[in-house]
């Protein structure tokens, strides 16, 4: 009976105990909500965007905003190549009606698209007026220029436009000149270890290769630079001044006679200055044929 006594009295106070844990677990509950309600908005969230109670013990992210997403899926995901070197040229042959209208219209244009004259070339004849031009123009505005030269003419000869891609040969040419460069500070390092005048003499004279090679890459690298930012135009244009005069670009026909005379002539020329330079080779062939008889001859019968 006192065994069974005991072990009630134990059970009681087991179940006391654990009622009141539960209790003040339940006004700890309470007391921190109370607390984190009691807190800004500001202060019971972190920087990283997530929502933290009074202690820091539980973390729930925040869900991202529809805003925002729409804006993340609206960014572009690929990047345009802006490094692209095209060196562009354009070739044009023009008949105009007012050569002097056409040459104040031409400048003025080639002002407009910011470009300019890098050579010109004036002639005339009996039977036209001919400037042949070179222009340089931004490469922005190549298509607008070459269609703005050649339009409003009385006869478009010729046009001819081509493109060539020279991006690989610049980045070629800048990573060659890197290279170098590194190539010439370690050399320059050796020239300071030199303990004589034989290995200072070496050493520089493979500096100077170099900076030679140095110099040649950056002069190139400066070309396909200037190439590519500016357009070529060869441009040329005329107007006929006689039509019945002889045009010096088709020659008549007795001069075409007579320049046939004059290139038969050069041919036989040329002709006999090669059979005479092989000069050797026929005395060879002359030998053989003189060979080739005396051992043909019979030989004299013995009495």
């Amino acid at each position: 009976m006192k065994k069974l006594f005991l072990a009630l009295t134990a059970t009681a106070l087991f179940m006391s105990c654990k009622n009141e844990n539960a209790k003040d677990s339940v006004a700890d509950l309470t007391m921190v909500t109370k607390r984190n309600e009691k807190l800004k908005p500001e202060e019971n969230t972190n920087k990283s965007g997530i929502v933290a109670d009074f202690d820091d013990k539980i973390a729930v992210p925040q869900e991202p905003q529809p805003d925002k997403i729409k804006e993340d899926q609206q960014l572009p995901q690929v990047k345009q190549d802006w490094d692209k070197k095209i060196i562009k040229t354009a070739n044009l042959d023009l008949e105009v009606e007012d050569y002097n209208g056409y040459n104040i219209s031409l400048r003025d244009k080639v002002k407009q698209f910011g470009g300019y004259i890098a050579q010109e070339e004036q002639s005339q004849s009996e039977y036209k007026f001919e400037n042949t031009l070179t222009i340089k123009i931004p490469v922005d505005q190549f298509d607008n220029a070459v269609n703005s030269i050649s339009s409003s003419v009385k006869k478009l000869n010729e046009k001819k436009i081509t493109s060539e891609d020279v991006t690989t040969e610049v980045i070629d040419t800048r990573s060659r000149l890197e290279a170098k460069k590194q190539i010439r500070l370690r050399y320059l390092d050796l020239l300071k270890q030199a303990k004589n005048m034989e290995e200072i003499l070496s050493v520089q004279s493979e500096i100077n290769g170099i900076q030679e090679e140095i110099e040649s890459a950056a002069g190139r690298m400066e070309f396909l630079q200037h190439s590519s930012s500016f357009s070529t135009i060869h441009l040329t244009y005329y107007q006929v001044l006689k039509e019945g005069a002889v045009n010096p670009d088709k020659p008549s026909f007795a001069a075409r006679i007579t320049n046939a005379f004059q290139f038969g002539w050069n041919w036989i020329g040329e002709l006999s200055i090669g059979l005479v330079s092989l000069w050797p080779l026929l005395l060879v062939v002359l030998g053989i044929i003189i060979f080739y008889k005396r051992s043909r001859r019979p030989k004299p019968k013995q009495a």
